[in-house]
């Protein structure tokens, strides 16, 4: 794979996943506490299920770092080219659909999240971006060891790409509707 084309499938990525939790309304995760709007379940039933869909998303993670990772890419051949690209398509899929299910499990309900859920989620994006960095690096070459800076300024620079879409939910000033005289 071309590096500057990894390069900026990963930075593309991140501006869309660092927007995500609050431009949208629907729920990315399967949190373990009961959130706004939700319907009460017993606590251990909630941990459960949060620890399976949690997971189900660290699992889902590292098939994407192993298949993208170890995928044979020469950009020269058209058939690896495709190949490479069904994987990457059918993982970012599978992630997806995993990440609609806890918003599609509540759909009846409406409710705000909180900025806790937000945060939460942008961190499993975090996560999941980075995962698919590694995978692109291992598919180059060699993967580079890294220390506690190169998480620091990356998760930094992941927060930054993600103020369009905190501005837009918390600072936007959106004029509230009309009330029909009765």
């Amino acid at each position: 794979m071309n590096q500057s084309l990894a390069v900026w499938t990963v930075i593309v990525l991140s501006l869309i996943t660092a927007n995500l939790p609050f431009v949208l309304q629907r729920r990315f995760l399967v949190l373990p506490w009961t959130q706004a709007g939700e319907s009460r379940r017993p606590a251990w039933l909630q941990w459960l299920v949060s620890l399976v869909f949690f997971g189900l998303l660290l699992g889902l993670a590292y098939l994407a770092y192993l298949t993208i990772g170890r995928a044979y890419f020469m950009a020269s051949d058209l058939a690896s080219v495709a190949l490479f690209v069904g994987k990457l398509v059918l993982t970012v899929g599978l992630v997806a659909l995993l990440l609609a299910l806890p918003g599609r499990r509540n759909q009846e309900q409406s409710g705000q999240k909180s900025f806790l859920a937000r945060m939460l989620e942008l961190l499993v994006f975090y996560g999941l971006v980075g995962a698919l960095g590694f995978a692109f690096e291992i598919n180059m070459g060699n993967l580079f060891t890294q220390t506690w800076e190169f998480y620091a300024i990356t998760l930094s620079l992941f927060l930054v790409l993600g103020y369009p879409g905190f501005v837009y939910r918390y600072l936007l000033r959106r004029p509230k509707p009309k009330r029909q005289p009765a």
